[in-house]
């Protein structure tokens, strides 16, 4: 019953707020570091290409800030969403809530969330009670940003907080997006989250993992939608897509490479296995299976892997993976501005899309 590609699937893009943006991975360039017009820049194209939605990516350590950023390109939209990452922890859960609240405003209605379960600075927690203050953060969140009043005394969070006046536009709540492998984070997910967002993986890995999170939101009485983040290498013809791949590492420095792997806070995660993993099993070119390449980890933690090949290839597997069930795909390449122009000129106008809303359903 997960095999029909009928459905419209949501087709966002990706704003390098995290100073993520090469023309060779792993060199920088001064033009394509992290900056107001650059990623303005980036996110004005994605509307101009057709993209439903834009991630706005968040780091401690690098690049600009998120929620500022948010607010000063939520005015400059017509009609794309934004899918704004936070991590939870960082901002005490009432005040987290009315940025929200003012950004949905400003976006007037166009904006979800992407929740990020992350040690902060200084600040450790082991993965299981990491998880569990994720989802009491989500869930002050929730019910702040949709009109309720908050009465918790959890194990990370006690407070009583009366019904806010100010809500997300029209009283409810943004969507969640949420990944996550771990147990704990799985977990978290099928109680919490709206859409499950996962990184790259084989189809059959998809699979798997896809199948258990629709056991464990069941058990929790929920049901999930599902996303998936992955990155694109689309060229006329398959040949020049794989050139357009090698070439993007032809400059890396192994050192460099791992420097870049190791300054992510979410470095040592499950997920981050999962995708060290795929790299190590894949051939001498870097491919897991067809038109799935993990060279892309070589120099980024995180989402290692991208689509490669000609616009019928990198078509063919996007529906392969919506025969699957995943209906949200969140793209990126690099340079972020030029591959996103590429992709929605080779791809974006074969496909069915159009983004989800938290008004879809009930």
């Amino acid at each position: 019953m997960h095999s029909s590609v009928a459905r419209a699937c949501e087709v966002s893009w990706f704003s390098a707020l995290c100073d993520d943006d090469y023309d060779f991975l792993g060199v920088s360039d001064p033009a394509l570091l992290s900056s107001w017009q650059h990623c303005r820049d980036i996110v004005l194209s994605a509307e101009s290409g057709g993209y439903d939605r834009i991630l706005l990516p968040s780091g401690y350590r690098m690049g600009i800030d998120t929620i500022a950023f948010a607010g000063g390109v939520a005015p400059l939209l017509r009609r794309m969403r934004l899918l704004t990452a936070i991590r939870c922890g960082e901002v005490w859960p009432p005040q987290q809530a009315r940025q929200i609240a003012t950004l949905d405003q400003m976006a007037e209605g166009r904006l979800d969330i992407n929740i990020i379960s992350s040690d902060l600075p200084g600040a450790t927690l082991d993965s299981a009670p990491r998880y569990r203050r994720t989802l009491e953060y989500m869930g002050i969140l929730r019910d702040l940003l949709s009109g309720r009043p908050v009465d918790i005394q959890g194990e990370f969070y006690r407070l009583a907080v009366d019904p806010p006046r100010l809500t997300a536009h029209g009283g409810r709540a943004p969507l969640f997006y949420f990944g996550g492998l771990s147990e704990a984070a799985r977990d978290t997910a099928a109680a919490g989250a709206d859409v499950y967002l996962m990184w790259p993986d084989t189809l059959e890995g998809v699979r798997a993992v896809l199948d258990d999170m629709r056991v464990r939101a069941a058990r929790a009485g929920r049901t999930l939608r599902f996303g998936y983040r992955v990155h694109v290498v689309v060229r006329e013809s398959e040949s020049a897509a794989r050139d357009a791949a090698a070439r993007l590492l032809s400059r890396l420095d192994a050192d460099v490479g791992e420097t870049i792997r190791s300054r992510s806070l979410d470095g040592t995660s499950a997920g981050v296995a999962r995708q060290n993993a795929l790299r190590q099993a894949a051939d001498a070119d870097g491919y897991i299976e067809d038109h799935l390449w993990t060279g892309i980890g070589r120099a980024r933690s995180g989402c290692g892997a991208a689509i490669v090949g000609d616009p019928d290839q990198v078509l063919a597997k996007l529906r392969a993976y919506q025969a699957l069930g995943l209906e949200a795909f969140v793209l990126s390449g690099y340079p972020h501005q030029a591959e996103g122009d590429l992709f929605a000129r080779y791809v974006l106008p074969h496909l069915h899309h159009a983004p989800i809303s938290r008004f879809d359903g009930a």
